[in-house]
């Protein structure tokens, strides 16, 4: 899951919860003392939807019909299409509100670490609300690999992600209720 997933199952908490949640990624290590507890709660919470959406069945058979040299880095480009399903699942409204909410939290507060530079971008282009265009979305994924060493290994899952495009749907669709009965917190 990426940012608009996260922002979704954290949108029922509180704003410093869902920043946490949004920021996650850039946070590094266990001890989140330096945080304020609600944000701490909300970088835990990202952090349990990851590992229950890597340890998913539905990933496990992904990642076994991923093309072998991306397989690496198959998770990377599908927490963007992740976001992609939600975009499109989400009532437009009900979607646009979200990301206003967390736009908003991300231009009052500076995201840490590595997502500093790419999360004003985020928010100025409006990433959350184009990644409902599949274009966008992997446009997104080889951007990201550009950023990795060595060849990039997401713009080669390209092409699989298109031809595979009905199928992850589907598993999207397994996937998608059991995070958020697992994990969710409504509004």
């Amino acid at each position: 899951m990426n940012f608009l997933a996260h922002g979704w199952l954290a949108r029922g908490g509180g704003d410093d919860f869902l920043y946490g949640n949004l920021i996650a990624d850039g946070v590094k290590g266990i001890d989140l003392s330096a945080w304020p507890p609600d944000t701490a709660a909300g970088i835990r919470h990202h952090r349990r939807v990851d590992a229950f959406v890597d340890g998913h069945p539905v990933v496990a058979d992904i990642l076994a019909r991923t093309p072998w040299p991306q397989r690496r880095f198959a998770g990377i480009a599908l927490d963007l299409l992740w976001d992609h399903f939600a975009a499109r699942t989400l009532e437009e409204g009900t979607r646009r509100r979200l990301t206003a909410r967390c736009y908003q939290l991300l231009a009052t507060a500076p995201a840490p670490g590595r997502l500093a530079g790419m999360v004003p971008v985020l928010v100025e282009q409006d990433w959350l609300n184009r990644y409902a265009d599949f274009t966008f979305t992997c446009r997104a994924i080889e951007g990201i690999g550009r950023r990795l060493s060595g060849p990039n290994r997401l713009a080669e899952l390209v092409p699989w992600l298109a031809a595979d495009y009905v199928r992850l749907a589907r598993d999207f669709e397994r996937l998608w209720p059991a995070v958020n009965a697992e994990l969710g917190v409504p509004a």
